[in-house]
């Protein structure tokens, strides 16, 4: 603002000489200078309030939308204040096929100290001994007494222990609310769940992640807090897989084996409904990894799909069922299968030198004939029999829903001449896990439809591409049948649940080379009702010996097949299937005449 002079010297000069009083013209200047004043501070008074109003205004309009958007939310614990917070510490259930509760969370607590703040740290030390007794109570000293401001004493505590730690009165001994995963059924399906762990942690929260078998394959959705809690249904049958593994875990102490898995498996579902592998462990205090030693006689070691293992005549049934299905031979079709036979200057033997002569294919696999199923494979030829095993899954590590299906790939030679035929017909040569058998026998099961494992609840069949024609699948089940009634598996009929499957005993391979003379990984592949197939069940026992008789034995139809025989005794009624009467094939009526 330009001030102007209260007395200009031309206007008083004007005013003297008109004879006017020269300070008139001051007091309107003054009066003018005032009123601008004023204006100019009322503006300015103006403008302020107009900025207070516009800031009130936008506040206002934050809370109440704050405010609108709380009213429309679900309640919620607030817990915006924790440090921890932004720890997502909720983990979705896992559930069996009916709902039973496989895996879950606690709320639980965790101690840690703030030794700034402890009274009497020795007597502190002294108190969590006596409370924790694996605790080392000169290391507590230490930590208590030295320059650390903050540790974690324990991760989980029970309430009892949480109590007595209160006891103890020490204003440094804090507890921190937490979650930790529990599974109420202890060691049952072990190697399926696998187990939980603590990932990120704070103070008032922990982020729950899966360290292994199907906690570690989800984790991610157990995580997502988008899926609302929704529970993981499995298709495992929580009694189902209680009778199995209790059964399986008899057979393997009665047969003195040193490991046993089994695999229940839905024929045109793929639903795994058991799978056992043992010995185990209890995932709510899951141990550390073997760091030396033969993997396989750790507890973590997952038989039923870590476990790649030559399977012995268990193979042979694919072999027969892939040449009826190309139409070489049919099930009465008789194969030469005397000595001697020699293919790339290799002898194929029989179990024990046995000389069969000459056997239709139907007994081939019945006799369980190596010299049989190798002239068949012949007439096959490897390009074929290759497409055929690849086309059931031989080829690939399985999809099944754990993190260690991935590792279980089948050992598969590197040139795949006419002796390798020969051999993988009797299943030699080519090594896979009985998750693997599982799946090719459930192809023969449901009429000749690819089919894979899978441990997500189905609501319906989920078959595959065909991989043999539905006569050959007919014909092979025939054969499955006969190896019962009368074959190596006799110790496997099961009255009213018509069994039939194939036996396998395989000499076990060295870590260095070659094959043990008196070990053996004898495997037997089921399949039940026989006539109706709903499901496949294989049973493998590891260096298994039956000693009740003057010679120890160690062939599947001694070992594996009364083990099978008892888990289908026990499962088939769990699993809602009803003793039948098998059926018969019409007698043949002839007329005759009275005259």
């Amino acid at each position: 603002m330009i001030r102007t002079p209260l007395r200009p010297l031309a206007r008083i000069l004007e005013a003297r000489q008109r004879g006017e009083n020269p300070d008139a013209i001051e007091r309107e200047n003054k009066r003018i200078r005032h009123e601008q004043m004023r204006d100019a501070a009322r503006q300015r008074a103006e403008g302020r309030l107009l900025v207070l109003g516009v800031f009130f205004f936008c506040a206002f309009a934050v809370v109440g939308g704050r405010m609108g958007l709380l009213a429309t939310t679900e309640p919620t614990e607030p817990r915006a204040h924790a440090p921890g917070a932004v720890i997502s510490a909720t983990r979705a259930d896992i559930i069996d096929r009916r709902g039973n509760i496989l895996a879950t969370n606690f709320e639980t607590h965790a101690l840690y100290a703030q030794p700034r703040h402890m009274v009497d740290p020795v007597a502190a030390a002294k108190g969590l001994v006596k409370v924790f007794p694996d605790l080392d109570e000169e290391r507590l000293v230490k930590d208590f007494t030295g320059k650390r401001k903050f540790l974690w004493i324990k991760k989980k505590i029970s309430p009892e222990q949480m109590q007595a730690v209160h006891d103890i009165g020490d204003p440094g001994l804090l507890f921190a609310p937490r979650d930790m995963r529990l599974y109420p059924n202890g060691t049952l399906a072990a190697h399926v769940m696998g187990g939980a762990s603590y990932g990120k942690e704070g103070v008032h929260a922990a982020e729950v992640i899966g360290v292994a078998g199907v906690e570690k394959y989800f984790d991610d959705y157990l995580r997502d807090p988008a899926n609302g809690g929704k529970p993981l249904q499995l298709s495992l049958d929580l009694t189902v897989q209680a009778a199995s593994e209790r059964v399986l875990y008899g057979g393997m102490k009665l047969m003195n084996a040193k490991g046993a898995t089994s695999v229940l498996m839905d024929v045109q579902t793929g639903e795994i409904v058991s799978v056992v592998s043992l010995p185990s462990f209890d995932p709510n205090d899951r141990p550390r990894p073997a760091v030396q030693g033969d993997a396989s006689d750790s507890p973590l070691f997952n038989r039923s799909v870590q476990g790649v293992y030559e399977l012995g005549s268990a193979f042979k049934i694919f072999a027969a069922a892939q040449a009826v299905d190309l139409g070489l031979v049919t099930a009465d079709t008789v194969i030469d299968t005397a000595g001697p036979m020699k293919v790339g200057g290799f002898r194929i033997g029989e179990f024990r030198n046995k000389n069969y002569g000459k056997l239709s294919v139907a007994d081939i696999i019945v006799q369980s004939s190596n010299r049989g199923t190798g002239r068949l494979a012949l007439q096959i030829g490897a390009g074929r029999q290759q497409d055929f095993l690849r086309s059931l899954g031989f080829f690939e590590a399985t999809p099944f829903e754990i993190v260690e299906a991935s590792g279980g790939k089948p050992l598969l030679p590197k040139r795949w001449t006419e002796l390798s035929s020969v051999t993988i017909s009797y299943g030699h040569g080519l090594s896979s896990s009985p998750m693997h058998l599982a799946a090719g026998y459930a192809a023969i099961a449901n009429g000749g439809r690819k089919v894979a494992p899978t441990l997500i609840k189905q609501d319906a069949p989920q078959l595959g591409e065909r991989v043999m024609s539905e006569r050959a699948a007919a014909e092979a089940r025939l054969m499955l049948r006969k190896v019962v009634k009368d074959g190596t598996a006799s110790f496997a009929e099961v009255p009213g649940y018509q069994v039939g499957g194939k036996t396998g005993t395989a000499d076990k391979p060295r870590p260095n080379g070659g094959y043990y003379t008196d070990k053996v990984i004898a495997t037997f592949a089921s399949i039940f009702p026989a006539h109706d197939p709903k499901y496949v069940l294989i049973v493998t026992l590891d260096e298994p010996v039956e000693t009740s008789g003057p010679k120890p034995r160690r062939t599947a139809g001694w070992t594996a097949v009364p083990v099978a025989a008892e888990m289908i005794r026990r499962i088939a009624p769990l699993l809602g299937l009803r003793p039948t009467v098998e059926p018969v094939a019409e007698a043949v009526l002839t007329l005759t005449s009275n005259n």
